[in-house]
């Protein structure tokens, strides 16, 4: 005699469900998982966006766009008052904190692009101070900035209940590189973030000389030098480049240049003899064989100085996290700079650097990037938002 057993279909259609149900709550554990770090993503696409002067998708702004208000303030700190600027995210006075230092400009937290891209990051939810460095608005890179960098990440530390972001750009970045390194000021940061910065000053001041920087592989990075660079640095000793009686008159023909002040410079100009006006017409041009000259015997006699304000020899002890970013046609500083402070930080310390061709020194203006290269900035900036939104300011596990 013989049985035809049938399957129980009532045991496989609860095994279907229960795994079907352990799928939809892996699926959503997952989900709410990661999607903070999904909404850094559609944060960093607002603020690109914004930054280049284009319109935010409507689906993108939904999730991560809100109004911003703008408060001016004094920062008291001990080497004297700081002028700057907080952007606050309207509704979340307690939003994370993150300092964004203005790069060589003058001027300084009232340059267009600093305060659209404050502005942009402020409508992602943080909370941005932009402190003023006059030092800096100048066309001055000196220690005095230092100070005053470690200072106001102390003010803004002390403010929040906990060490802040700080981004700095340009010759800025390199500078709070160095503040960060100082133990006095070291609690205070929570991560730097360098956009376009040096590593070594005396490298860069070489560049401007010869249009080469050696990477740390060996190969010269070749790309001629923006006039903007040599200009720097003969305003910085421009009493090693012109005879004493010359410095007070050719100082305000190179600042109006610098400064773009063409109102300015017919004015200063117009002070200047023959003899000075041919000296004034050589150093505008920073590739002419004497002024090349006198660039490399600033450099050398202003070694010391250079070296202090050099991030490269104190990078391998750095303990808190660091995020570069450079441009890869940057020709003001070049993206070996970059290069070189990525292979000196430890690599616990280093969270990710990237060399993009979307950015030229701290513009959106590199060319036609594609797709590939519009998203590794896009996740670069992801990074970042993550490390504003999280405690120790490391990059996420994903």
């Amino acid at each position: 005699m013989t049985t035809d057993r049938k399957p129980a279909p009532t045991r496989t259609l609860q095994q279907r469900i229960l795994l079907n149900a352990l799928a939809g709550a892996g699926i959503l554990i997952f989900l709410l998982a990661t999607w903070p770090f999904l909404k850094n993503h559609l944060q960093a696409i607002a603020i690109l966006q914004q930054v280049s002067g284009k319109p935010v998708p409507a689906l993108v702004g939904d999730f991560v766009s809100q109004p911003v208000r703008t408060q001016d303030l004094t920062l008291h700190v001990a080497s004297g008052d700081v002028r700057s600027r907080m952007y606050i995210p309207t509704g979340k006075p307690n939003a994370p904190a993150l300092i964004v230092l203005h790069g060589v400009h003058h001027l300084g937290i009232d340059e267009p692009r600093l305060m659209a891209f404050a502005s942009a990051m402020a409508s992602c939810g943080i909370r941005v101070l932009t402190p003023e460095l006059p030092d800096i608005m100048d066309y001055h890179v000196g220690a005095a900035s230092i100070k005053t960098i470690g200072e106001s990440a102390q003010w803004f530390a002390q403010s929040t209940g906990g060490p802040v972001g700080v981004m700095g750009l340009s010759f800025s970045g390199g500078l709070a590189l160095i503040a960060a390194s100082d133990p006095q000021y070291q609690s205070a940061f929570k991560f730097i973030f360098a956009v376009g910065s040096q590593d070594s000053m005396s490298r860069v001041v070489q560049y401007y000389r010869t249009g080469a920087d050696l990477r740390p592989n060996g190969p010269e990075e070749l790309l001629p030098a923006h006039e903007y660079g040599p200009l720097v640095i003969e305003y910085e000793y421009v009493q090693d480049f012109v005879p004493p009686q010359d410095v007070d008159v050719i100082r305000p023909v190179l600042r109006a240049h610098l400064y773009e002040d063409k109102a300015a410079g017919a004015v200063a100009e117009a002070k200047l003899s023959v003899a000075q006006k041919a000296e004034a017409k050589e150093l505008m041009d920073g590739y002419s064989p004497r002024t090349r000259a006198l660039i490399a015997a600033a450099s050398q006699k202003h070694t010391s100085d250079m070296d202090e304000l050099s991030p490269g020899p104190l990078l391998p002890r750095m303990t808190i996290p660091v995020y570069l970013l450079h441009g890869e046609a940057d020709n003001i500083i070049p993206s070996a700079e970059t290069l070189w402070m990525a292979k000196e930080l430890p690599a616990e310390t280093l969270q990710a650097v990237l060399v993009s061709r979307v950015i030229s020194h701290i513009d959106m203006d590199g060319g036609n990037p594609g797709l590939a290269e519009q998203w590794r900035l896009i996740h670069f900036f992801a990074l970042i938002m993550h490390a504003v939104n999280t405690p120790n300011g490391r990059k996420p596990w994903l």
